[in-house]
């Protein structure tokens, strides 16, 4: 009996060792380093020369966390030599269990994740919610803009149309100095320091501005700047990379999340024009041409509604009281001016700086104009068909 006793105490204790233990959950794995993840994200857009140096080449800045969420800016540095210019974004990342989603400023996954983010204020919210549209807004190149300057001052252009990051394509940048040295916003939107001497300011419509090479630079995380504040001095900042020869501001146009080319878009009342190489080229006011080394006057903004007279050669353009030559002039309007449009219908035939259109302009004051001696940004109506 005892035998038997100890083979069931055996085997009743053998039974419990085999009941398993109840289960608990697993602790949920920590995410990696959000600049882990910003880090990848940035070297995949760089170029091959740019991914085969690595992670030493960038610098990931978080500049606001909370539990799952970061933000701040992500910099892929430049060699401090001549067509060089440092890149980067301003980044927006969530987390959760398969990891960090990373969005850069411009990108539509970007507003998404704004539109979330307890880090985002509802200001930034507002510009970084603008849809993103086709480059040049689908032909649109209104971007009512300042020269990033005082409204008033000449300033040297020291050279046309070039890349951000020198020679190569997108030509989006040009060169300015002189005045007081002020450096100031083109257009009203919130502000953020890329790195010293850097300060990118994100507008709406999917535009926003780069400014290089400055000192004494405001240090901003998202701070709103009306247009014309102050952003920095001109100076020869290299802190990221590049090279700078004698003081100026480095001044580039991007749209979603890209730079894109400046010629045809209108600032300060300024169409810049593209050389046949980069740093050649420059901007036309009317049918006045300046190239680099000329003086530009900062007209201020274009209003969205407007355009500047461009009579394609100089002189005068004729009012009618409609939309065709057969309609008697009312009087004239000096190259250059600005004029504000109210609609447009067709009419006669012309052929300005641009091609040939049957488009005419009804002005505030009741006359009418040809479009094709407006420079208005868009091939088209501009506010609407009378």
């Amino acid at each position: 009996m005892r035998r038997l006793v100890l083979s069931f105490t055996l085997a009743t204790i053998g039974a419990w060792a085999a009941v398993p233990a109840p289960a608990s959950a697993a602790p949920r794995p920590a995410p990696a380093p959000v600049t882990d993840a910003v880090t990848a994200k940035l070297l995949g857009q760089a170029d091959a020369a740019t991914r085969t140096a690595g992670p030493q080449r960038t610098r990931v800045t978080v500049t606001r966390a909370d539990g799952r969420w970061a933000f701040g800016t992500a910099v892929l540095l430049a060699d401090r030599s001549e067509d060089a210019h440092p890149t980067g974004s301003v980044f927006l990342a969530r987390s959760d269990t398969k990891g960090w989603t990373v969005a850069f400023d411009g990108e539509a996954s970007f507003g998404d994740l704004a539109a979330a983010s307890p880090l985002v204020s509802e200001n930034e919210k507002a510009v970084f919610r603008t849809p993103v549209a086709p480059l040049a807004a689908g032909g649109d190149f209104r971007t009512g803009m300042a020269l990033p300057f005082a409204v008033g001052q000449t300033w040297t252009l020291t050279s046309g149309p070039h890349g951000w990051g020198g020679a190569a394509a997108p030509w989006s940048s040009v060169d300015l100095a002189g005045g007081d040295q002020v450096v100031r916003a083109a257009r009203a939107g919130t502000a953020y320091t890329m790195c010293t001497g850097w300060i990118r300011v994100i507008h709406d419509r999917g535009y926003s501005t780069d400014y290089y090479h400055l000192w004494s630079s405001i240090s901003v995380n998202g701070a709103a700047v009306a247009q014309g504040a102050y952003l920095g001095y001109t100076g020869t900042d290299v802190t990221c990379g590049g090279s700078a020869t004698g003081r100026h501001v480095h001044f580039g146009l991007r749209q979603n999340s890209a730079y894109v080319p400046i010629a045809g878009h209108g600032i300060g009342k300024w169409d810049f024009v593209s050389g046949a190489a980069a740093y050649q080229g420059g901007a036309r006011h009317g049918s006045a041409y300046v190239g680099g080394g000329g003086g530009v006057y900062n007209y201020g903004a274009l209003g969205f509604n407007q355009g500047v007279v461009d009579a394609n050669g100089g002189g005068t353009l004729t009012r009618r009281s409609g939309p065709g030559t057969g309609y008697g002039a009312v009087g004239s309007i000096a190259d250059g001016a600005t004029v504000t449009v109210s609609c447009s219908a067709n009419g006669t035939s012309h052929t300005g700086r641009y091609g040939t259109t049957a488009l005419w302009d009804r002005l505030s004051d009741g006359s009418w104009v040809s479009d094709a001696y407006l420079s208005t940004g868009v091939n088209g109506p501009i506010n609407g068909w009378c």
